[in-house]
């Protein structure tokens, strides 16, 4: 936007509505520079917005459905502009609307049950009303305070993403909105919002309903108002919560989605990855939800009712995939429950541990491992799974994992019929009349290979294990010394800088000083590049006669990298 001068510019087209003597808000919500004038605190034009008739009109268009056959200003471009309007955060616009009861209760009479509910009306209520509670926080809460329905109409559309994303913000779980607002805070905590969100698991068979209430409760074990973080984590939310997702007559959506609620409570960390900035600014008002160890105590009631959800042997569905067909695919609940167990390993809490092994689940977890070879997702669980159990330190997990799963016996049977078993009994089943395809999960098992070589150095058991098993000993020493090799990409020469030397710490953990570049070979790769022109401008004739250069193109690329080296 550029600054309009008297005289020198022409005089803005909505400046020409507002000299009209009769005009009226259609004419002016159907300029193009309208939104332009409103964020430049356009005076005359705000003075006429921020009249009351007005803003009851902005608020129609973002409130009411229109018939289908009405003209398209005003089914789409009028109802956009005023949710524009009000998110210009203009100040007295504002507060026209919150100060106004009837202007209020037309805002809000968007989410009563009799209500038609656009999806489209929906996004732009939403950014209406988050703005609000941005700006005009302590009037907005007092209005939802007095009218404690609205609370119960916005978890009865849970399943719309936008009023979600409102629902959400209410209650503290999304932004730091109500960290100078004690009250507020206090009111929250006497509602019953978070049994209302749980119970929808149970009245409701949509997914968008579960997913938005996961989404929801997952945010306040991420960061809520003290009261709600405690009473979210408590054995009887955790049973209620279970209750839903066990019952048989509901989806298995309902289940995955608990679960991912209950994932969520014993690692916060664990869905905050994505957003941690949000997740970071947060902590400054809320509470980190750990679980305690009553809470975990009523997951693993549920334990049992979830390992007899993994058995594949009463399933009858079958998958076509391009490598055969799946009886029965693995499928999202099951993959959740497998997750779940993982990061109940990661908890550190013995009580767990004798809990899965008294009920074979990680043994369960293993043997899917090597049923569904072609299931990436499956793998790296079981893998966290494996590594949870073994860096543990505890003997009786660890003798669990070698000896009652047989893991280094799985392992080897694996390595020694790598394709695709055509006459197995098992689930996944390959294509009649072409060559069994390579199993899949090939990596995953040369990783847990070498973290099992890493951990004798540190574990008595394990590597009197291995030493005891002379097939694995020469295995090792024939296949997997090999395979490493062939694998380690650091020797690879792909037209790259070669490393020196292989380091024996995972990618993730690369520290580029670490690394013993070929200097000269990085030099002469550049002087080749600057001789072709290619970081250059230049034309033929300066480009010939760079041949002359070339000890002093390589001589000042040495310097450069020995410099980058030295503060990298």
């Amino acid at each position: 936007m550029f600054w309009r001068m008297t005289g020198l510019s022409a005089a803005s087209p909505v400046d020409t509505i507002l000299d009209k003597e009769n005009f009226t808000l259609e004419e002016l919500l159907d300029e193009d520079e309208i939104i332009q004038e409103c964020k430049a605190l356009n005076t005359r034009l705000i003075n006429f917005l921020r009249d009351k008739s007005q803003v009851e009109q902005l608020l129609r268009y973002i409130v009411e459905n229109v018939p289908e056959d009405s003209e398209k200003k005003r089914s789409f471009k009028f109802p956009f502009i005023a949710c524009e309007i009000f998110t210009c955060e203009i100040d007295i616009i504002l507060r026209t609307l919150v100060e106004d009861v009837e202007l209020m209760d037309l805002l809000f009479s968007f989410v009563k049950p009799d209500h038609p509910h656009s999806t489209l009306l929906a996004g732009y209520f939403s950014k209406v009303v988050i703005c609000l509670m941005l700006r005009k926080t302590a009037p907005l809460m007092n209005y939802v305070q007095e009218h404690p329905d609205i609370v119960v109409q916005l978890v009865d559309l849970i399943g719309i993403t936008s009023i979600m994303e409102v629902l959400m913000r209410l209650i503290g779980a999304d932004e730091t909105i109500y960290s100078n607002f004690a009250d507020t805070l206090q009111w929250l905590e006497s509602t019953d919002v978070l049994e209302m969100i749980v119970d929808k698991f149970s009245s409701s068979d949509s997914p968008e309903v579960h997913a938005n209430a996961a989404e929801i409760l997952s945010a306040v074990t991420r960061c809520a108002p003290p009261a709600l973080a405690a009473k979210i984590c408590s054995p009887s939310f955790v049973g209620r919560l279970f209750r839903h997702a066990l019952e048989e007559s509901r989806s298995k959506s309902v289940l995955v989605h608990s679960l991912s609620v209950c994932i969520s409570l014993l690692d916060p960390k664990r869905l905050a990855s994505a957003s941690y900035q949000a997740f970071k600014s947060n902590l400054s008002h809320g509470t980190l939800v750990t679980a305690s160890p009553e809470t975990v105590d009523g997951m693993l009631e549920s334990l049992g009712a979830l390992l007899k959800l993994l058995d594949i042997t009463s399933s009858e569905n079958v998958l076509p995939t391009t490598y055969g067909c799946l009886r029965p695919p693995l499928g999202k609940h099951r993959l959740k429950i497998v997750e779940f167990i993982s990061v109940l390993l990661t908890i550190g809490s013995e009580i767990a541990e004798k809990e899965l092994i008294s009920q074979s689940a990680i043994k369960h977890c293993i043997d899917l491992f090597f049923q569904y070879p072609y299931n990436n997702f499956l793998h790296h669980h079981v893998e966290n799974i494996i590594v949870s159990c073994l860096e543990v330190k505890r003997n009786q997990l660890i003798d669990h994992v070698l000896n009652d799963c047989g893991l280094v016996g799985k392992v080897l049977a694996a390595e020694k019929k790598s394709s695709l078993s055509v006459d197995s009994n098992g689930p996944t089943l390959p294509s009649e009349g072409k060559e069994p395809p390579r199993i899949g999960n090939m990596g995953h098992i040369t990783r847990i290979a070498n973290k099992l070589i890493q951990l004798t150095n540190s574990s008595s058991m394990i590597q009197n294990h291995l030493q005891e098993n002379s097939e694995w000993s020469e295995w090792q020493t024939g296949v997997l010394v090999r395979r490493n090799e062939v694998e380690n990409v650091y020797h690879w020469a792909c037209g790259r800088p070669t490393s020196l030397h292989d380091r024996g710490r995972d990618s993730d953990d690369d520290d580029y000083r670490d690394r013993d570049y070929d200097v000269a070979a990085l030099a002469n790769n550049l002087s080749q590049a600057f001789r072709y022109g290619i970081y250059s401008n230049d034309d033929i004739e300066e480009a010939q006669g760079s041949h002359e250069r070339d000890d002093e193109v390589c001589s000042i690329c040495v310097n450069i990298f020995i410099i980058l080296l030295q503060y990298s």
